[in-house]
């Protein structure tokens, strides 16, 4: 594991004017910077890499950051690997482990274990690797600005340093609401202690984090009534055994409306039943080519997408273990969660104290106000990136280095993951990687996603810090 102490002194200046010319700097130390720096500094030993984090232990990021082993990956053990030209590479570290040893290609394990994986990653370059202790920079700091300059880039941090590069990668990963400030609503990432175990939970959301918190507050001995709420009121479908469909792109409508693929969505479904399989196969089939649907669909068609079929692709491809899923299932069975369509409108503090969440139920036609101990927003991820901006996204889009997509779902990026100005010329030093470049790509969230993305960017950036472009 990572010796965080390293990382605490102060930084004044990390590279010589030497080191810059060819050293690249990944803004974001989670699941997307650490793939992306793994994949650099092991597919080149010039490659000189910086990895910048100000949140959370290197790896870990938003998601894999829990303490609670019951939250488990939603993607089996054999589909985890960092490379994907070593596809056991996750697998050996975890029987290497004695608390894992006994686990299968077929396994989910917890998410905070994939964390130590990723922290591992970097362990070979850590600190000296064949003499040269200058390959991999980890700096435990916020990265305030970023400038793209004719010779380099150069980000300033929060201790007032400035570092400087030949290319620069965003891999912030995902963007999060602020807290709420009158401590009505918890975040869906925060774990809940201290409330009364007979009271109600509101959860606004039904996705894989409302998951995680059900599962939490079970294992917690909570006893009293869950009610989650949302738009659709669906839950993610239970991981069973898959054949992916084989499905050749030139079988896939591409630039068809959003109903027309639909349509061919569920034809594919039928096609694996009929082979004796699932709608999973067809699901998983479907998955390698998301990208290329997404880049031929119109602005509009994307739009619509996003309304009325995100959802119904979401809770099929995003599954969740069959351990989490009996939970689930037995805590609905039993009455003490109940999963209701309908949208939240917003919580106030009663006259005792009490927290009261409004909420329409579709059921009940009308708002209606629940009492509740407390209220976790498990929305998802689709946050506004102008609205929720951290700092260096918002001096990014203040700068005019940067603009969002005209759906708002991210930055807007080409197609080589150049970060797109103000005045829509893309960038020749900045990227993006992971989710925060889904506007152009859409489904970039997932492990196996992000790792190709790095594999396909690795060259590119050598090549591109090698040349001083």
């Amino acid at each position: 594991m990572q010796d965080l102490s390293l990382l605490s002194t102060p930084v004044a200046v990390v590279t010589g004017p030497d080191d810059a010319r060819t050293r690249i700097l990944v803004i974001g130390g989670g699941a997307s910077g650490v793939l992306m720096a793994a994949h650099l500094l092991r597919d080149d030993p010039r490659a000189r890499v910086t990895v910048i984090e100000g949140l959370n232990p290197f790896g870990c990021g938003v998601a894999y950051s829990t303490t609670d082993p019951d939250h488990l990956l939603n993607t089996r053990v054999r589909n985890m690997s960092a490379f994907s030209d070593v596809p056991d590479h996750f697998l050996n570290w975890v029987r290497a482990r004695p608390e894992t040893r006994d686990r299968d290609a077929d396994s989910f394990v917890g998410r905070a274990t994939y964390g130590a994986y990723l922290s591992d990653l970097l362990a070979p370059w850590r600190n000296h690797y064949r003499g040269d202790p200058a390959r991999l920079t980890c700096l435990q700091r916020s990265c305030l600005t970023l400038e793209e300059h004719a010779d380099g880039v150069i980000a300033t941090l929060d201790d007032g340093s400035r570092i400087r590069g030949a290319q620069a990668i965003l891999a912030t990963g995902h963007v999060l609401p602020e807290a709420d400030a009158e401590g009505l609503v918890t975040g869906a990432w925060t774990p809940v202690g201290g409330i009364a175990p007979e009271g109600r939970v509101v959860i606004i959301g039904s996705g894989l984090s409302m998951v995680d918190q059900v599962v939490s507050l079970l294992k917690g001995g909570h006893t009293g009534p869950i009610i989650a709420v949302s738009r659709r009121g669906q839950l993610p479908r239970r991981h069973t055994p898959t054949h992916p469909l084989h499905i050749d792109i030139d079988q896939v409508p591409l630039g068809a409306p959003v109903s027309v693929l639909m349509r061919w969505v569920r034809r594919m479904a039928a096609r694996a039943e009929a082979l004796g399989g699932t709608w999973r196969d067809a699901v998983d089939g479907i998955r390698h080519h998301v990208a290329l649907i997404w880049k031929h669909l119109p602005l509009a068609a994307r739009d619509r997408f996003l309304r009325h079929a995100a959802i119904w692709w979401d809770v099929h491809r995003h599954r969740i273990p069959p351990a989490t899923a009996d939970r689930i299932e037995a805590a609905i069975a039993s009455g003490q969660l109940v999963i209701e369509r309908g949208a939240y409108r917003g919580a106030a503090r009663g006259n005792r104290g009490e927290i009261r969440a409004m909420v329409f139920l579709k059921r009940v036609g009308a708002p209606i106000t629940l009492q509740a101990v407390c209220i976790l927003d498990c929305r998802g991820i689709r946050n506004d990136p102008d609205r929720h901006a951290t700092p260096l996204i918002r001096s990014l889009l203040d700068s005019g280095q940067a603009r969002v997509d005209p759906l708002r779902i991210g930055l807007d990026v080409d197609s080589d993951c150049r970060l797109i100005a103000r005045d829509g010329l893309a960038s020749r030093r900045i990227r993006a990687l992971g989710p925060v470049s889904r506007a152009a790509f859409w489904e970039i969230t997932a492990v196996p996603d992000i790792r190709d993305q790095a594999a396909s960017l690795t060259p590119q950036l050598l090549q591109a810090a090698r040349a001083g472009e």
